[in-house]
């Protein structure tokens, strides 16, 4: 376990980064909050479980983000390439059911490039990733036993995020959480150490 900073996030801008892990889409939610700007979310409306933007309140604005309905990953990375390109919104997150190959990873890692814009794709597990992304995020939710059902929004949040795949740095894994008041990301040890605000963009 790495301490403070968390190296790597917030995400290089200009560039893909996929997440995979049942808390991948809060990893989402959290870069989203933390990057401001609107943000388009490329919905597979064949996975399980729909999108739904007000729940994505305790993270930003829902207002600020548009969706995309599509029926398979053809149209997703399509309508995601685009959307990159374009450059009109800094963020695109564009969930994947299927593997990413490398010729459509680094389409879409050109894309960004072109736009300057940055993605987030949700891939469904580490191996269905593709070689051109530019970091590769485990998410996983944390069992935590101190959680007061009666304590503040957000106490609730705990996550294990771990980096596994980084091109510009070193790997590491981290217990964070976020704070729905302060609209702000805490790593926070397992055993209890006092929590330390997220480090610098890697």
């Amino acid at each position: 376990m790495h301490s403070d900073p968390l190296t790597g996030f917030p995400l290089r801008p200009a560039r893909m980064h996929e997440a995979c892990g049942p808390a991948a889409p809060a990893f989402a939610a959290i870069y989203a909050a933390q990057a401001g700007g609107d943000l388009l979310w490329v919905h597979d409306t064949r996975r399980p479980g729909g999108l739904n933007p007000l729940g994505l309140g305790a993270f930003f604005d829902p207002s600020r983000l548009l969706v995309a309905q599509v029926d398979d990953q053809t149209e997703a990375l399509a309508v995601a390439e685009e959307a990159l390109r374009d450059g009109s919104l800094p963020l695109v997150v564009v969930e994947l059911g299927q593997p990413l190959g490398l010729t459509p990873g680094r389409r879409l890692q050109l894309a960004a490039k072109a736009g300057q814009a940055t993605g987030i794709c949700l891939i469904a597990a580490e191996r269905m990733g593709s070689n051109a992304a530019e970091t590769r995020w485990r998410c996983d939710p944390v069992f935590d036993p101190g959680f007061d059902p009666g304590a503040a929004a957000g106490d609730s949040t705990l996550q294990r995020w771990e980096l596994i795949k980084n091109k510009s740095g070193t790997l590491g894994a981290w217990h964070v959480r976020w704070d729905g008041t302060a609209h702000r990301l805490s790593v926070v040890s397992p055993a209890g150490k006092r929590p330390g605000p997220a480090g610098a963009p890697g």
